[in-house]
């Protein structure tokens, strides 16, 4: 989708067509950021994740509107019942971005590129908003197509173009390269998608570990992986993210400092997926290989990084003796259920408020790690760690 918060937000205020706009954080608060921009606050300069003042430093004439997350959720939801009317092949990979696999439905409607166009029409007539499409051989191809060209239009990357099309562009343009990959690449001469392509894959590996094979492959067009169908995350039963540490964490600020990070991962992946946890899960293991599996339920569904640290510790501080060293520490998010659905709220507004608050931060920050790479934004108390999480 096309400036997408910032195209919602400005259906309900027709007054500002033709003004640069910004979806932001408080607009009293100096520390505010910008959560999204429309394109003629693009074209000023503006950019995601930066101050409110810096904005208006380059943009006096800024407009600035509150966030409303269940607007985007809602027209989101109506924007992916269009994808399905072409095929039941439908991965939503962000809130404003899904995959198509045409594949099976060309008899129908035509090849690619035709059926971007119509669901693009479609779109912008039922809905009121533009997407930019992508149409390619494989996901990742299609993906960097959609950022090809935009407003309102359809880029095709076919096995014969791609090589003019995409290997001249900078490194940091290549989808998976964050801003801490490229510095990295630079680093050994690597500054297009091109040179990446053309790389040495074991220089890669030792540089970037098994993302940088990937991410060379990905370069050269053999991506082979599926479009998963738009269900599929009801068949997921658990999100967990686990950690083998540089050295045993001891002591509880050891614990706590992993468990932030560990449970910001989760809470991520179960918003990417849509969904929430009833339950967590915790599992231990020691430089000894004993190991403890333990777990606790809650009394609502959460998908925020904070909720589920404070569970992850109420279980280590009940099962655990802090001083004992633990190697390996695993935060799973268990009892699913999709985050759409119902839930028993809390009698009291502040508490409500709060949870509201904390899931738009957070939501913020996966906005803002999807544009820039996850290192991006972090949290301090990972700063400087010596037990082997990146920040």
């Amino acid at each position: 989708m096309n400036s997408f918060f910032c195209s919602v937000e400005l259906l309900d205020h027709p007054e500002l067509a033709g003004v640069p706009v910004a979806v932001s954080g408080s607009a009293d608060s100096r520390h505010g950021i910008i959560l999204a921009k429309n394109e003629l606050a693009k074209r000023a300069g503006v950019v995601t994740a930066e101050t409110i003042w810096q904005a208006r430093r380059k943009c006096p004439s800024l407009e600035l509107l509150p966030p409303h997350h269940e607007k985007y959720h809602d027209y989101s939801a109506r924007i992916n019942k269009i994808y399905l009317e072409y095929t039941d092949m439908v991965e939503p990979f962000s809130v404003d971005e899904s995959w198509l696999d045409v594949t099976a439905s060309q008899k129908l409607f035509g090849t690619g590129r035709p059926i971007a166009d119509r669901i693009r029409a479609r779109v912008h007539e039922e809905l009121g908003l533009t997407l930019s499409a992508g149409v390619s051989y494989n996901k990742i191809f299609a993906k960097m197509g959609s950022e090809y060209k935009k407003p309102d239009a359809t880029t095709e990357i076919t096995r014969d173009n791609y090589q003019s099309l995409l290997w001249p562009m900078a490194i940091e343009e290549m989808f998976f390269v964050g801003f801490a990959t490229a510095g990295k690449l630079r680093g050994v001469g690597i500054n297009t998608i091109g040179d990446l392509a053309k790389a040495d894959p074991k220089s890669m590996e030792s540089l970037l570990g098994k993302q940088g094979p990937l991410l060379r492959s990905y370069a050269r067009g053999e991506d082979t992986s599926p479009v998963c169908l738009f269900d599929q995350r009801d068949k997921i039963k658990s999100v967990g993210n686990g950690f083998t540490f540089k050295r045993d964490l001891t002591g509880r600020d050891d614990i706590v400092t992993a468990l932030l990070s560990l449970s910001d991962t989760v809470a991520s992946r179960l918003r990417k997926y849509q969904m929430k946890a009833y339950g967590v899960k915790v599992d231990i293991k020691d430089p000894n290989f004993k190991s403890i599996s333990r777990q606790k339920q809650l009394a609502s569904p959460t998908n925020l990084a904070d909720e589920i640290r404070k569970s992850a510790m109420e279980i280590i501080d009940s099962s655990w003796r802090l001083s004992d060293p633990i190697r390996l520490l695993t935060v799973t998010a268990i009892n699913l259920v999709d985050e759409s659905e119902s839930e028993q709220l809390s009698i009291f507004s502040d508490v409500n408020a709060a949870r509201e608050k904390s899931e738009s931060v957070e939501r913020t920050m996966d906005e803002i790690r999807r544009k820039f790479g996850d290192s991006s934004i972090g949290f301090g108390q990972l700063i400087g760690n010596d037990i082997g999480i990146d920040l």
